[in-house]
């Protein structure tokens, strides 16, 4: 274990994995603003998001055989000064197409970031405390889009969108510059086979069928998750009337659940508790909080997505803490960074398709519901996929 001190480590990997989405969540937050200055559709707007994420999902098996090659310090680079360059792009944005542009740059950013903590945690953090790491280091992401959620709107309304995105960048430099002074040194690299890795796991160029059981899995959660996160602030202002910071307010909310579900779940893994029957639970608690939503938008009651709000925050914004601990349960550390690569370019396709199909629909009807449901058809399948994995097992030597 690393003579660092483990808070520090643990800050290190937590906002490692909140940086990346900074852009993403910074642009939703505002995006009420956005739209009216750059005149732009809200399918345009969805596209965004599709462009991080597309990029993301392109650039994640390669980042991901990449992280375990290239030192730590390289990798923590590439996350933070990729995020900031991304928000000093968008800062400088006055046209649509210089905001596709940041959002391209910032996708290889975030891709790396589950394979960097992933494979520091598996070198660094004794194998039980592993998944409480995990749990905790995921609930950067929902830290991100809390701070996102009050951070952009009120710079917005001081400094415009575009200053909002300027002073992230700040936030951003400042984190990295925390980060290379507390990562502990390196370790050798560990040889393929060697003794501590999970037996029965499959030989290098093949993972177990549970790896991809948990990519699919990530696909259709992502789907949902970025379609909600990046249209519901907009959601909030235009179908339930909600002035433009409480609409940055429902984001947050939805972030400051996704922080501690995040530390729960990684929790009841580590108890021993199996990836299966956790991801069973948030599958199930997934489509109710689509179902609030919908229902929220029809009735028009606040209670209702209040209570979507909170069920997604609870649910399905954990299910990557649960994947990402899975995949050390059936992969040996050598091959970490490979295996997360592999469920984060899942993970990173279902993001970049949410915003845009949810965006089309949105063109197309002119309202949110055939959006939520197309989210609740997604959950749906990933209850399926959750009773395949928990058919078949997901510990090492019994998926293939």
């Amino acid at each position: 274990m690393t003579h660092q001190p483990a808070g520090a480590l643990l800050f290190v990997l937590t906002a490692a994995m909140g940086v990346g989405p900074l852009l993403n969540y910074g642009l939703s937050a505002t995006s009420p603003l956005l739209i009216a200055d750059l005149q732009i559709s809200e399918g345009q707007f969805g596209l965004l998001a599709t462009a991080v994420f597309a990029s993301a999902a392109v650039s994640s098996i390669w980042l991901g055989r990449l992280s375990d090659r290239i030192s730590n310090r390289a990798q923590l680079i590439l996350i933070f000064a990729g995020t900031a360059a991304a928000l000093v792009v968008a800062g400088f944005a006055g046209h649509y197409a210089v905001l596709l542009l940041a959002a391209l740059i910032a996708g290889p950013a975030q891709a790396i970031s589950n394979p960097t903590t992933n494979r520091i945690i598996i070198h660094h953090v004794a194998p039980p405390k592993r998944p409480g790491w995990i749990g905790v280091k995921q609930s950067g992401v929902q830290g991100s889009q809390l701070f996102a959620g009050l951070f952009f709107p009120v710079v917005a309304l001081w400094a415009g969108w575009q200053g909002a995105m300027a002073l992230g960048a700040i936030v951003a430099v400042v984190l990295l510059a925390y980060g290379l002074r507390h990562l502990p040194a390196e370790k050798p690299a560990v040889r393929a086979g060697a003794a501590g890795a999970p037996s029965g796991t499959a030989p290098a160029g093949r993972f177990p069928a549970s790896v991809w059981i948990f990519a699919g899995y990530a696909l259709l959660a992502g789907l949902g998750i970025q379609a909600t996160n990046v249209y519901l602030p907009l959601f909030a202002v235009r179908e339930l009337d909600f002035p433009l910071v409480l609409g940055g307010v429902a984001a947050g909310v939805s972030g400051v659940v996704g922080v501690s579900s995040r530390i729960l779940w990684g929790r009841r893994m580590a108890t021993g508790v199996r990836a299966s029957t956790l991801l069973i639970l948030i599958a199930a608690g997934a489509l109710a909080g689509a179902l609030a939503l919908l229902l929220a938008g029809l009735s028009g009651n606040p209670v209702l997505l209040w209570t979507g709000v909170v069920l997604h925050g609870a649910t399905v914004l954990g299910a990557n803490v649960v994947t990402m601990a899975g995949i050390m349960r059936v992969v040996p550390a050598v091959r970490v960074g490979a295996a997360s690569g592999a469920v984060s370019m899942g993970m990173y396709a279902g993001f970049a398709a949410g915003p845009l199909l949810m965006g089309l629909l949105l063109d197309r009807t002119g309202t949110f519901d055939p959006g939520w449901l197309l989210i609740g058809g997604g959950y749906l399948l990933c209850l399926l996929l959750a009773l395949v994995l928990r058919s078949y097992g997901n510990r090492p030597g019994t998926v293939r």
